[in-house]
């Protein structure tokens, strides 16, 4: 098998039922997903060399399979009538984690700044090309109806993001990075 096709040299690029301009908003969602994975990715590999963060590590794995999903469903030419990979459940699981997450770092008063650990760091990255990829998928539902479960799920992600980056730092005993002019604008947990 050869790797590259050729065919889309003339800035075209096959999507499911048909193909759309390389700078399409649906690729441009899909894209950005598949570039939120790399990330993903490369946060489970750090994780993975702590020997701490093994759960942390089958987190993220699940995160990258559930991406790719998300990519799929974002590709159809006319989604209409189609069966979707991403359902509700993933996002409810997704704030059990970010609960779970949350009970394991300090409490929060203060806005922080990405950084502490390694993991963390690249936590805070996937964030943000996170954050990213949820803003080229309401882009992309200005053009076409998509599977609503993929925003609810990446709106949840950006999330967890956040709240593992915090649970990782506590684990490998790295304090956060505090924002200095922060005002403590966070409540106590009850």
């Amino acid at each position: 098998m050869k790797l590259y096709t050729q065919s889309g040299d003339g800035g075209k690029t096959s999507v499911i039922g048909g193909r759309v301009s390389k700078d399409d908003s649906r690729v441009e969602a899909y894209g950005t997903l598949d570039e939120l994975n790399s990330f993903v990715g490369q946060a489970a590999a750090v994780a993975a060399k702590t020997g701490v963060l093994d759960e942390l590590v089958q987190e993220l794995l699940e995160i990258a399979q559930e991406l790719f999903d998300c990519g799929s469903d974002l590709a159809f030419v006319d989604p209409e009538g189609r069966t979707f990979k991403i359902t509700a459940e993933p996002a409810e699981r997704l704030e059990e984690w970010i609960d779970a997450h949350v009970d394991q770092a300090p409490e929060l008063t203060k806005f922080i700044l990405p950084g502490g650990s390694e993991t963390s760091a690249l936590l805070h990255v996937c964030r943000t090309v996170c954050r990213r990829a949820e803003r080229r998928i309401v882009t992309l539902t200005a053009d076409i109806a998509i599977n609503e479960d993929v925003l609810k799920y990446i709106n949840r992600l950006s999330d967890y993001f956040f709240a593992a980056a915090r649970s990782a730092n506590a684990k490998l005993g790295v304090p956060d990075t505090e924002y200095v002019r922060s005002a403590d604008v966070f409540k106590k947990r009850k």
